[in-house]
């Protein structure tokens, strides 16, 4: 992953992506999009119709990338427990990333992702969305003292 761009890039991915909440399916996909950028673990983006939106509502939340530009959140609700933030996605992206209007990225500190067979580790720190996969290699940005990488 230091080999990942600044800005960013956008790379397709077909293998499976799974995201889950106490066993209930939320998303599952074989048309994700990465976002690769140096320093961090990718982030996998599944488009809406691979997500059973049901389960989201949209959060008051919101942020700002340099690059991908404003970000949504969203909150999970699955049957009595409530995830704040769970997601997020970029609704009117800059001009470059326009791939990844209508597809949304799960924190996997907050819920169970999965790429192939395999349970993805988050991203250290609270911010950072970035999905840690065995092929991936630190250290990431995320701990204290790494904002600034």
């Amino acid at each position: 992953m230091w080999d990942y761009p600044r800005p960013p890039r956008l790379a397709p991915d077909s293998r499976s992506v799974r995201v889950l909440c106490d066993g209930t399916l939320i998303a599952d996909s074989t048309q994700s999009v990465r976002v690769l950028e140096t320093a961090s673990p990718p982030t996998f983006y599944i488009p809406h119709s691979d997500i059973d939106t049901e389960y989201l509502l949209r959060a008051g939340e919101n942020s700002h990338c340099e690059w991908k530009g404003a970000a949504t959140y969203w909150t999970l609700r699955v049957r009595d427990r409530e995830i704040a933030d769970a997601a997020w996605s970029y609704e009117q992206p800059y001009p470059e990333f326009e791939t990844i209007a209508g597809h949304l990225s799960f924190y996997p500190s907050k819920l169970e992702c999965y790429v192939g067979d395999h349970r993805v580790e988050p991203q250290p720190g609270g911010f950072y969305g970035g999905w840690v996969t065995p092929e991936i290699v630190g250290p990431f940005k995320g701990e204290p003292g790494t904002g600034g990488w």
